[in-house]
């Protein structure tokens, strides 16, 4: 599965929300996660669509494909508890 973090530089949440991600990655590999950080001020459409509400996390079969956004998770979400949130989307 492919996910895609609509992100910014100096963004908090952001980084607490992709270091996250990248432990589940690590230690789930049954999950075969892919995480593509898409940051929104190289691009005006991403910037208008995304500046209040990042971090935005969407989930696809496959970078081709269409993406479904996925709830974002509390700052205080554990890791176990973003794989579990994960896990309703996969």
């Amino acid at each position: 599965m492919h996910l895609i973090l609509y992100s910014k530089p100096g963004c908090h949440l952001c980084e607490g929300l992709q270091e996250k991600l990248a432990q589940i990655i690590e230690t789930q590999k049954s999950l075969s996660l892919e995480l593509e950080i898409r940051d929104i001020t190289t691009r005006d459409d991403w910037f208008q669509a995304y500046q209040y509400e990042i971090p935005v996390l969407f989930v696809a079969e496959n970078p081709q494909s269409q993406a479904q956004m996925i709830p974002r998770p509390s700052p205080r979400t554990s890791v176990q508890q973003l794989t579990q949130l994960l896990q309703k989307y996969i």
